[in-house]
């Protein structure tokens, strides 16, 4: 993701140096879908090649892997899909062991088990640099891509973070218009209530949905005060329970407190999560953007779902956002088929299958070109991006155990279990491991 916080950059600045990106996508948030497979198609084969990847991978993939198998009849690429929770325990572990796909999940930078920079340091990952589409990475996206100059990980662009919403359901409870400060948030979900619906859907027995309200307001509340926390805190100058993460967290409970979620978050998966917004059974959720066709599948009337900026602050100026690169794909450096996967992934950087990928997933593409498209639902974001954007939080965290903590202890939260005390200092104490 862009590192936009040690430097302002005018909003034509920003589109040069992204190669035409306006923002940053989804992280860590995929869909916990069942696992489904899919094939390039039938007859003989001289290679298979097989894939795991997490739900949101599936629509894109699925078009692919039709279009590679007319340009490779030769090569079949065998996918299943899993939740995210099972590819960060299962995929590691069989890359461990010598015995992972040849193509699997890879998530941007690092922080998470199945992050580029955890698999890539244990030799886990083979080296796409001299792949074509490699030296269009922006600058600042580089950091997400790469390790020690090298590129590990393919991705088709990026997405942000904020409140995927039923536009009918806000004109039925008279919210003519997206809220612009905290105060103005904090009212709309009070019409939203007294209408008679959820404010706010939350899947919080899925884990990785209990970050993204952290997520959305964690912009506002540290980076916008101080956008070199992230070399502060790896310095050891600072640390979660010094900053605005306290903040964020006090105003995650404070939705909690007036009644602005569903009943019984931590009972709730991502699947009801995306129903309850579908259905106009809650307002809004706050989610990845990578996510949104997900939500509109469910609706009968997909028209009806937008997104807006989550304004953490009351200051409508101070209001930044999350963003980061897409959940993209590598290829095991230690599978029998390293060159045939290598090939795979540099037939996924032509521009038009960036733009492809990038479209099912509603995300910005890497790279664009005159047949690239942005989702109208995340043009809302796009003038956040001339000096108020972010990457996600744990791309920058200095290993992959601050995540986890970070999941448990806003579940303890949510279940009156713990206090943001105690939330701070656990997920500080991860982070120094």
């Amino acid at each position: 993701m862009t590192d936009l916080r040690d430097a302002r950059v005018s909003r034509g600045q920003f589109f040069r140096m992204m190669g035409g990106l306006a923002v940053a996508a989804a992280a860590t948030a995929c869909s916990t879908k069942p696992e489904t497979t899919a094939t390039t198609g039938g007859g003989p084969a001289a290679t298979e090649l097989k894939f795991i990847g997490v739900a949101d991978q599936k629509a894109p993939m699925d078009e692919l892997l039709a279009a590679y198998q007319k340009v490779k009849p030769t090569v079949r690429v065998t996918a299943s899909y899993a939740p995210t929770d099972q590819v960060q325990t299962s995929v590691r572990t069989q890359l461990g062991a010598g015995n992972a796909p040849d193509l699997h999940v890879v998530y941007p930078g690092n922080g998470s088990a199945m992050s580029m920079s955890q698999i890539a340091e244990a030799g886990l990952l083979a080296d796409l640099s001299a792949q074509p589409w490699t030296q269009t990475i922006p600058a600042g996206f580089k950091p997400a891509f790469q390790l020690d100059g090298k590129t590990y990980i393919y991705s088709a662009g990026s997405s942000v973070i904020g409140a995927i919403y039923n536009k009918k359901v806000f004109e039925q409870a008279g919210v003519d218009a997206p809220p612009t400060t905290w105060t103005e948030f904090l009212a709309v979900c009070d019409k939203l209530k007294k209408s008679g619906v959820a404010p706010i859907a939350l899947g919080a027995q899925t884990p990785w949905v209990t970050q993204l309200i952290t997520y959305a307001l964690v912009p506002s509340t540290v980076y916008a005060k101080d956008p070199t926390f992230d070399d502060k805190q790896l310095a050891g100058q600072t640390t979660f329970a010094q900053s605005g993460w306290r903040q964020a967290m006090e105003m995650y409970l404070e939705l909690q407190k007036r009644g602005f979620f569903n009943d019984k978050p931590n009972g709730t998966t991502f699947e009801q999560q995306i129903s309850m917004v579908a259905t106009g059974k809650a307002g809004m959720a706050i989610q990845v953007s990578a996510v949104l066709p997900d939500f509109r599948k469910a609706a009968s009337t997909p028209d009806d779902l937008s997104m807006f900026p989550v304004p953490g602050a009351d200051d409508a100026a101070s209001v930044w956002i999350p963003a980061g690169v897409v959940v993209g794909l590598g290829a095991a450096a230690k599978g029998k088929n390293v060159e045939e996967a290598k090939a795979f992934i540099d037939f996924l950087g032509k521009q038009e299958n960036i733009n492809a990928w990038a479209k099912a997933i509603s995300a910005i593409p890497l790279t664009q070109d005159a047949s690239s498209t942005i989702d109208p639902a995340v043009e809302s974001f796009l003038p956040f991006t001339k000096d108020r954007a972010v990457p996600f939080m744990d791309q920058r965290w200095p290993n992959a155990e601050v995540q986890p903590v970070h999941f448990a202890v806003v579940q303890e939260l949510l279940a009156g279990k713990s206090t943001v005390d105690e939330a701070l200092k656990k997920m500080d104490e991860a982070y120094q491991k």
